[in-house]
């Protein structure tokens, strides 16, 4: 037992140290994103007044998109967000190698997302953590499920430094990238969440990253709102889901460029959005910000600019991503979930159904309930917003709203976008199993799984696959063929390495009910 503990102690502190270091390149990422925004800005605005500077404009543009591209092209796995990267190798589907990742995400994502392209930083932060926590994880030589903990942690840790939310990182990745609430993964990633989140509190203060004041009580005679902003907005991130995948089709039909360049496309298109929208450009949080002035001016012409900045961040941001450049969508899927409670809560002030003052309640609601629908993690989309908005006052109906958004996704037929796009790449860019040995595979038993009271000797296993431990409550069983599974018990299954992803799909038939609930 006190060997037991040592162990855990030192996965900790390792976990700690993931987190520290997360938390510097990942406040150097945020740095160099902020300091290179004001030099495209800065271009931009001396292009008013001297129209030359357009020269110095499409050279660096192209210069970003060979850059960024080659970097891409010589590592696939740099492009994109990086989450369906760290979701496949947590679930043993994907092997890579962390450095040759990191130092070009880091440079490759500091180009494109302060170029003002509609994408975030939040992604290629969470697989920056991810890269340094795979890397810590060999440098202590830790075990395969070990390192695999480390990995998530740093995937936390990466995600808190992010955004400054040390319970979102943490519980994002619980939720939604590893699927696995068992006390070693959320006691270290919320360990190195909260180191990485010290770290960039000393590099860019205390202060929430979206502080938007709204101190009035959303009226629950006034919450069927709040069904009808659900369902406007799980109909639209369901949308956003087609159009992503659909415009991915339409770049693979592009012969005149080869992949790696198809960065200039969006790129191209930047410049008149920046030229004359500059506040629209980028991530979106200049824009969040700004919406507390704009919905100051009511009227239709409000509702069709903000219905305006709606469709073009949609159709843009789709564009931006799916040119395989590295960057993320968390920070713009927020943007336009803003928008999209803007536009509803102006209209219904124009109709005389909403008072003025809580439009800016639903457009926080609508950040949590366009981010729920899309990404399909609500617990970590309320936790989110109130993070990043510092105030817990108004939890119930951000709830509300991010459950009919959810709920509506569902019965649409949607999936979890991360899941899908991680489908979308096993095959390809080059993605590689790691070498057979024994490794270990955690599976939550959940309510509603067949394998609930079922004895170990009568269920069909997959091929070659052990049950070594069950870890119930705070007990840990050593089972026998006639040990009974019980709900809410964690598996801890011994597999070939090489057959890891392939058992976790497997017990993911055999449960008949989906691991991530």
């Amino acid at each position: 037992m006190r060997h037991e503990k040592t162990l855990t102690l030192k996965l900790l502190l390792q976990a700690v140290i993931v987190g520290l270091c997360t938390g510097i390149v990942v406040g150097l990422f945020r740095f160099g994103i902020e300091k290179t925004s004001g030099f495209w800005l800065h271009l931009f605005e001396l292009a008013h007044q001297n129209p030359v500077w357009f020269i110095a404009i499409v050279v660096g543009f192209i210069l970003v998109a060979i850059i960024a591209g080659y970097f891409v092209k010589q590592q696939p796995h740099v492009g994109g967000s990086g989450i369906p990267e760290v979701k496949l190798q947590l679930q043993g589907k994907l092997s890579l190698k962390w450095f040759p990742i990191l130092w070009r995400k880091l440079i490759g994502g500091i180009l494109v997302i302060s170029t003002g392209l509609f994408l975030g930083p939040e992604g290629p932060s969470l697989q920056l953590g991810s890269t340094i926590g795979q890397g810590v994880g060999e440098g202590f030589k830790q075990t395969k499920t070990n390192s695999r903990v480390l990995l998530a942690t740093g995937a936390a840790s990466g995600l808190s430094a992010a955004f400054g939310a040390p319970l979102s990182g943490a519980l994002f990745v619980l939720e939604e990238v590893f699927h696995n609430f068992s006390p070693r993964v959320w006691l270290n990633a919320l360990a190195g969440a909260i180191a990485a989140n010290f770290v960039v509190s000393n590099f860019f203060g205390l202060h929430p990253a979206l502080a938007i004041p709204y101190n009035n009580e959303f009226p629950i005679q006034l919450y069927w709102h709040l069904i009808l902003l659900g369902l406007v907005l799980g109909l639209l991130g369901h949308l956003y889901k087609i159009g992503l995948f659909s415009v991915k089709k339409v770049y693979k039909k592009i012969t005149v460029l080869p992949r790696w360049l198809h960065g200039l496309i969006p790129l191209a298109i930047l410049i008149p959005i920046a030229y004359f929208w500059p506040i629209i450009t980028g991530p979106g949080n200049r824009m969040i910000l700004s919406l507390s002035k704009t919905i100051t001016n009511q009227g239709w012409l409000t509702i069709g600019m903000l219905a305006g900045f709606y469709v073009l961040r949609i159709v843009f941001s789709i564009v931006s991503y799916d040119s395989g450049l590295p960057s993320g969508i968390f920070l713009p899927i927020l943007t336009m979930g803003a928008l999209i409670g803007a536009t509803y809560g102006t209209f219904m002030v124009q109709m005389g159904l909403l008072p003025h003052k809580l439009v800016v309640n639903l457009v926080i609601f609508s950040m949590a309930g366009y981010f729920a629908a899309i990404i399909r993690a609500p617990f970590t989309a309320i936790i989110l917003i109130t993070e990043m908005v510092g105030s817990l006052l108004h939890l119930m109906p951000l709830a509300v709203v991010a459950f009919i958004a959810l709920l509506v996704d569902e019965m649409l037929g949607g999936r979890p976008i991360y899941d899908s796009l991680a489908d979308a790449m096993q095959g390809k860019n080059g993605v590689e199993k790691a070498s057979g040995f024994e490794d270990q595979l955690t599976i939550p038993i959940y309510e509603s799984s067949h394998l609930v009271d079922e004895k170990i000797a009568d269920v069909a296993w997959p091929k070659d696959t052990l049950v070594k431990l069950i870890r119930r409550g705070s007990e840990e069983i050593i089972p026998n063929g006639q040990t009974k599974i019980a709900a809410g018990d964690m598996l801890v299954l011994a597999v070939d390495s090489n057959q890891r992803g392939h058992v976790y799909d497997q017990m993911k038939k055999l449960q008949e009910v989906e691991l991530d609930g």
